[in-house]
C-alpha cells in the first residue's frame, strides 16, 4: 500500500462533500426524504399500470468475491464487446466491465494480508450473461518489481505529475471503427487540505478496436466538459452516463447521437449533450440541452432533474422512453429510477425501488452512486449495481475484506394484471 494515500478513497471524500452540500437541498417538495425506510425484496412502488419490483442479486456481488488477486473496488461500469446495450442481447458474448479504486492482495481466513495494495483502476472481462467467478478475469498493469498499477495513468497535454485518473461511462463507437471511449477523470491530491484531493479535469481514453491491456495504443484526449458554473451553480462534470441512441447500439428509435450526461453542482442536477456519433471526438460539434432546443454554449446546459448521483445510468427501454437510475443524493440508503419522455426528459418524479441494507450492518458503512446495466438485463428488467464503502476505510477493510465490492439488485418492470 502506497503510505502516502491518503486515509479516504477519492470517492468517500467525495461523499463527505456529497453529505456536505448535497445534502442540504431546501427543495423539500420536490422528492421524498432520502432517509426514508424502505422494504426491499418486494413490490415498493406502482406507476399507472405497471408495477416495479426490486430484489437483491447476490449471484452478481458473489461473481466478484475473490481471495486472491483482484479482492474489490467501486466505480463499476459496464459495455458490450459486441456494441449492442439491448436487454438480453449479450448471450455467449463478452462484456468488458471498468474499476475504480481497487484492492489488490490477499484474504486468508476472512483477514486481509498485510502485503495488499489499492491501485485507482481497473479492468475486468467477462464471458456470457451468467454471473460465474469463473467466467471473469481481472487486469491491471505490473511494475519491475511486480507492485501492482493502475490500468489508466493520466498522459494528456494538461496532465500534471502526480495527477490520477477515476473513471466514468463509456460506450462502443460503431462509427468509429469500435473504438471503445471512456471518461475519466483527472484527480490530484492537495496535500493539508480538509478534502486531500480535488478533480481538475476530463479526459477521453480512446481503446481501438481490438484492444486489450495494457491498452499499449490507447489514446487520450483532453475535454472541454469539466468547469466552475459561470452562475455560481457549481462545478460541472460530464461523462456520469453515456446513452447511444443508435442502430448499432440496438436502440428502439435510434437517432444517431450519443447522448451523455453530466452533473452540476451541490443539487446534483441532471444535465445532458448530444453529439452525432461518427464526430464523438469533434467537441466543436457538441451540442448541450438549454430547456428549449441543443445549444453550443456548454454554460447554457439547463437541469433534467437533480438528486441524481456523481455516477449513475440513463437507458433507453423498448418503447422509445428513457430510464434514470442512481443513488439519491449520490450516497442516501435510497435507489431510485426515473422514467424520461426522451433523452432530455421530461421525466417523471422521483421512484424509490431499494433500500440498502449495508448502511446498518455498521455505523461507518454507507452505499452509493447505484446505475443500472442494461446490456446484462433481462428484457422488461434492469439489472442495477450499487457501491459499498466505508468511512474508517482503513479500519474496516482488515476487519471485512469484502466489503469495497458492488453490490447488484434486479428491479422488475412487469404490467400488472387486472
Amino acid at each position: 500500500m502506497n503510505p502516502f494515500r491518503p486515509l479516504y478513497t477519492p470517492f468517500a471524500l467525495s461523499l463527505l462533500v456529497g453529505l456536505a452540500l448535497g445534502g442540504c437541498n431546501s427543495d423539500a417538495t420536490q422528492q421524498p426524504d432520502a432517509q426514508t425506510q424502505t422494504p426491499h425484496n418486494r413490490t415498493i412502488a406502482r406507476e399507472g399500470e405497471f408495477s416495479i419490483k426490486a430484489e437483491s442479486v447476490p449471484q452478481w456481488e458473489e461473481m466478484l468475491r475473490h481471495t486472491s488477486g483482484w479482492l474489490g473496488a467501486d466505480g463499476v461500469y459496464a459495455v458490450a464487446l459486441n456494441g449492442v446495450e439491448r436487454p438480453g442481447s449479450v448471450g455467449d458474448g463478452e462484456t468488458m466491465f471498468w474499476f475504480s479504486d481497487t484492492i489488490i492482495g490477499e484474504i486468508e481466513d476472512d483477514s486481509l494480508k498485510a502485503n495488499w495494495e489499492m491501485i485507482h483502476n481497473s479492468i475486468g472481462y467477462m464471458q456470457g450473461s451468467e454471473p460465474d467467478p469463473e467466467k471473469i478475469k481481472f487486469h491491471w498493469r505490473t511494475g519491475e518489481k511486480g507492485e501492482a498499477h493502475s490500468m489508466f495513468e493520466p498522459t494528456t497535454p494538461n496532465a500534471k505529475e502526480g495527477d490520477y485518473y477515476w473513471l466514468g461511462d463509456g460506450f462502443f463507437n460503431h462509427a468509429a471503427d469500435s473504438t471503445i471511449y471512456i471518461f475519466a477523470y483527472r484527480i490530484m491530491n492537495v496535500p493539508g487540505g480538509i478534502y486531500p484531493f480535488d478533480d481538475v479535469g476530463v479526459s477521453l481514453i480512446a481503446l481501438p478496436k481490438g484492444s486489450r491491456p495494457p491498452f499499449e495504443n490507447q489514446r487520450q484526449l483532453d475535454t472541454p466538459l469539466f468547469f466552475k458554473d459561470s452562475r455560481g451553480r457549481g462545478k460541472v462534470v460530464f461523462g456520469v452516463s453515456i446513452m447511444a441512441n443508435t442502430v448499432g447500439a440496438g436502440a428502439p428509435k435510434p437517432d444517431g447521437y450519443i447522448y451523455v450526461y453530466g452533473v452540476r453542482g451541490p443539487q446534483k442536477e441532471l444535465l445532458v449533450a448530444r453529439v452525432p456519433d461518427r464526430e464523438f471526438e469533434n467537441f466543436g460539434q457538441w451540442r448541450y440541452w438549454d430547456g428549449r432546443d441543443w445549444n453550443a454554449d456548454i454554460h447554457q446546459a439547463a437541469a433534467l432533474t437533480s438528486r441524481v448521483s456523481n455516477e449513475m445510468s440513463v437507458s433507453f427501454l423498448e418503447d422509445g422512453r428513457v430510464i434514470a437510475a442512481y443513488q439519491l443524493d449520490t450516497n442516501s440508503p435510497t435507489v431510485a429510477i426515473q422514467v424520461g419522455r426522451s433523452p432530455v426528459g421530461p421525466f417523471q418524479p422521483m421512484k424509490e425501488v431499494y433500500h440498502t441494507p449495508e448502511i446498518y450492518e455498521d455505523l461507518d458503512f454507507y452505499t452509493y452512486n447505484a446505475k443500472a446495466h442494461p446490456h446484462l438485463s433481462a428484457p422488461g428488467e434492469l439489472l442495477i449495481s450499487y457501491n459499498v464503502n466505508s468511512f474508517d476505510f482503513i479500519d474496516d477493510i482488515h476487519r471485512h475484506p469484502h466489503h469495497l465490492r458492488p453490490r447488484f439488485i434486479r428491479v422488475k418492470l412487469a404490467e400488472e394484471r387486472k
